[in-house]
């Protein structure tokens, strides 16, 4: 697909900018321990929900009767090639963010070495609405003065990312990076598919 008359791309952040796998291994590790099973027999498991297109580490604790885990941020890093993609991209079309994140989004982008490169952050928590619901998307494109036709929403996610950007009228581009990338609806619904972030140069510019 052409993708023209694009004015901004807004980008989701965990699995898409930021590598959370550390954070998904440590989660698995306290599953397993809590539930006293394997560290390989809950990986496997969670895989299993991660194919159906679902939340794996969430069903996974829930399959085993036990508590999720809490979020450990400390254990994301940025993809190595999301400031140097960012800064190409940036050359060209204006910058947003739209992520279901915790309080202090734009703190990690600036730590990260990201934030620079956005004109826009609208993130779940300071919000007060999350991705998928359509809201989330409708303030990023009110702040931003742009129409739905000309942003792209890009993202690893077909149900938080791909499937509500398109119903608003945008254009969108599916990542394959983290365990979403795992589901069997991956090549479902979305105008454009990249295995990682690096491509995304050379498929919008």
């Amino acid at each position: 697909m052409t993708f023209e008359n694009i004015e901004w791309l807004f980008f989701d952040v965990g699995s898409t900018l930021v590598d959370e796998s550390e954070v998904y291994v440590d989660r698995i590790n306290k599953i397993a321990k809590a539930a006293g099973k394997t560290h390989d027999e809950v990986y496997k498991k969670s895989i299993e929900f991660y194919r159906k297109g679902l939340k794996g580490d969430l069903e996974t604790a829930a399959f085993y009767g036990v508590p999720l885990p809490k979020w450990q941020p400390q254990y994301e890093n940025p993809y190595p090639a999301a400031a140097e993609v960012l800064e190409k991209l940036g050359g060209r079309y204006k910058l947003g963010v739209i992520a279901n994140q915790s309080l202090g989004t734009a703190d990690r982008l600036k730590k990260y070495g990201l934030l620079e490169y956005f004109s826009l952050v609208v993130a779940s928590a300071e919000e007060g609405v999350a991705k998928p619901d359509r809201r989330i998307f409708d303030i990023a494109l009110e702040r931003s003065g742009c129409k739905p036709e000309n942003a792209v929403m890009i993202g690893d996610r077909v149900d938080n990312d791909i499937l509500p950007a398109k119903a608003v009228g945008m254009k969108t581009v599916l990542v394959g990076q983290g365990l979403s990338s795992l589901s069997e609806e991956k090549y479902q619904d979305r105008d454009a598919y990249v295995s990682s972030i690096e491509e995304l140069p050379d498929l919008l510019m």
